[in-house]
């Protein structure tokens, strides 16, 4: 194991999607590259938003940087905080095509592989700690069926195959710009997701 094992943290958002020209995900996670928090450097990676490419890609970055704490991050276009996930679903039930055209419905992540898995995040303290600093948030039960939740369950079973790093999932809203173009959807700004971010971390380290 390399020396540097339990000094990275890697974050990863995901690119646009169903016509968006930004994600905020990706955003944020990026704007965290390179910070150190609680002596863990910060590395900032972006998934494709494919059934097919996301987890391969998922999978090379822990080889390379056998990070001890993971935090997959997402857009939830209607959600109006910032929120941690608990449970990760091994479903594939695509309601749109992801970018490559593909809509799996009604599929496994990983055949044979469990039901369920519970986040390794200390959801409840994270959630807690958003509220003191003013950043709405919330303990969410679904991280859907998309790429989101597959990226989430792939995530939870590699780590319970064999590694001590903990991880998760945390879903961020539209932001405003998006949201205007969304009927108003509720949004939050970028500043505030980066901070939320930041503080997820301190927490969970």
């Amino acid at each position: 194991m390399p020396r540097n094992a339990q000094r990275v943290v890697l974050l990863t958002g995901f690119e646009p999607f169903e016509a968006e020209k930004v994600n905020p995900s990706w955003l944020a996670v990026r704007r965290l590259h390179g910070r150190v928090i609680r002596g863990h450097r910060i590395v900032a990676r972006r998934l494709p938003t494919t059934f097919a490419r996301s987890l391969p890609e998922l999978r090379r970055l822990l080889r390379r940087f056998h990070p001890s704490l993971v935090i997959c991050v997402g857009q939830a276009g209607g959600r109006a905080e910032i929120t941690p996930e608990r449970v990760a679903l091994n479903l594939q039930d695509a309601r749109i095509p992801d970018n490559a055209g593909r809509m799996p419905r009604e599929q496994p992540v990983v055949p044979g592989g469990p039901a369920a898995y519970w986040s390794t995040l200390p959801v409840r303290s994270i959630v807690r700690a958003l509220k003191q600093r003013g950043i709405p948030a919330a303990p969410s039960l679904s991280a859907g069926t998309f790429v989101c939740n597959h990226v989430f369950y792939g995530l939870l079973h590699e780590l319970a195959a064999g590694g001590r790093a903990r991880g998760g999932f945390i879903h961020v809203p539209f932001l405003p710009a998006q949201a205007a173009r969304h009927r108003d959807q509720p949004s939050l700004p970028l500043a505030m997701m980066v901070e939320a971010l930041a503080i997820a971390v301190r927490v969970s380290l």
